[in-house]
């Protein structure tokens, strides 16, 4: 089989302005569904589990999807993908607003955001990405796309909090489904034409080489970590904001912070990756998250605390995405990025949905977030470590220092 790779027919500077946008409102959509948590749930009778359980198998079938869209786009194009996702991201917060039972919400705001996530987020936009900029620009790049996905929850929490204040849950989600429709624009912006390569090297032979290094499952046990932390903050840190007598308000706008302070740490994480090594400042990271989450657990909780909170975990929120899309382009190239890509996100979204499940379930047992806090705290600490032995050399290089893992 020959190989092929792919030329863009917008410039570099188009694709990242219409996959940063991309990422915007896919993502900044999916991080304002915590505000959603309660008043659908004492409307429609729903457990917090119930609706907590609707996200997180939302991010389970965006893990799921992610190798099959990032292999899509991989073969026939990034903008194919995008628009697969964006068809399903807008039929599921219709069918998310029409649904009156558990199993409704499972299939709209599970299954079929998840899909449509799986189509429009970071392994598409992020391969396509890698392939159309020049290696010692592509940490920045990916870094300023990733600040496109916290411009959107920056952006999308106050618009998505007006429409629920103005309009109720319903409107406004049929509201948002209708703004998904810029999503089809925007992905012509990342179409691409494919050229043969002399290299036969096809996707099953990248899929082994993959397999068969260490450092890979460690960037995937690593990022699991990150999905488990952030899920779970989404999903729960505005009910949890609540349940300390603080409103809505406050809750909305601790999240928008995340999103703004993740801007400047998206940009400032993709800029010293192309200046130190990746997999100590994702190392550096998941420490931080520790201290800041260990900080802000015990002490009392106030307006003051969530929002100091909420800017400092927010500067490193999101940096983990164009950090370990940086290394495996540095590591295995970007021919197949979006692929392999997708599926070291099934094991951030493994966490996810173990985070944004986990939270609902304890509190419904125990009336409390005190054990999933305590618990994102220790798996900060051992994702740090997993990051500490990680080589960020080239394949050619990895192969002359390191052992393969043997088959079973």
């Amino acid at each position: 089989m020959i190989s092929t790779k792919r030329v863009f027919t917008s410039s570099p500077f188009m694709m990242l302005i219409c996959g940063s946008l991309i990422l915007a409102l896919a993502l900044g959509f999916r991080q304002s569904f915590g505000i959603f948590l309660k008043p659908m749930s004492l409307d429609l009778g729903y457990s917090r589990e119930t609706f907590a359980f609707a996200l997180a198998l939302q991010n389970l079938v965006w893990g799921i999807t992610q190798p099959f869209t990032g292999w899509l786009a991989d073969k026939y194009g990034a903008s194919k993908a995008l628009l697969i996702g964006a068809l399903a991201y807008m039929l599921g917060l219709f069918f998310m607003a029409k649904s009156t039972t558990p199993l409704g919400l499972m299939l709209s705001a599970g299954v079929l955001i998840g899909i449509g996530l799986g189509g429009s987020s970071f392994a598409v936009v992020f391969g396509a990405l890698g392939r159309a900029f020049d290696p010692s620009k592509r940490s920045l790049v990916l870094g300023i796309a990733g600040a496109g996905a916290s411009f959107g929850m920056f952006a999308m929490l106050p618009y998505g909090q007006f429409l629920l204040n103005s309009m109720g849950w319903f409107g406004a989600l049929i509201v948002l489904s209708i703004t998904c429709i810029l999503m089809f624009p925007l992905s012509l912006g990342l179409k691409e034409k494919k050229i043969p390569l002399k290299e036969k090297r096809d996707t099953r032979a990248a899929l082994t080489e993959a397999f068969h290094h260490r450092d890979f499952w460690l960037l995937g046990l690593g990022f699991s970590v990150c999905g488990f932390q952030v899920v779970f903050i989404l999903t729960h840190f505005a009910a949890f904001i609540q349940d300390h007598n603080l409103p809505l308000t406050i809750a909305a706008n601790a999240l928008a912070i995340i999103g703004f302070s993740n801007m400047l740490g998206s940009c400032l994480a993709g800029y010293l990756g192309g200046k130190y090594p990746k997999p100590y400042l994702l190392s550096l990271i998941f420490f931080l998250r520790a201290i800041v989450i260990t900080i802000f657990i015990f002490c009392p909780i106030s307006q003051t605390s969530v929002y100091i909170f909420s800017a400092a975990i927010g500067l490193i929120w999101l940096g983990t995405v164009p950090l370990t899309n940086g290394v495996l382009a540095s590591v295995f190239g970007v021919q197949y990025l979006s692929t392999l890509s997708g599926i070291v996100f099934v094991m951030h979204q493994m966490g996810s949905f173990t985070g944004g499940w986990l939270g609902g379930m304890l509190f419904d047992r125990t009336g409390s977030y005190q054990i999933i806090w305590i618990t994102a705290i220790f798996l900060s600490i051992l994702a740090a470590l997993c990051y500490l032995p990680i080589q960020e050399k080239p394949l050619n290089v990895l192969k002359a220092t390191m052992q393969p893992i043997d088959k079973a």
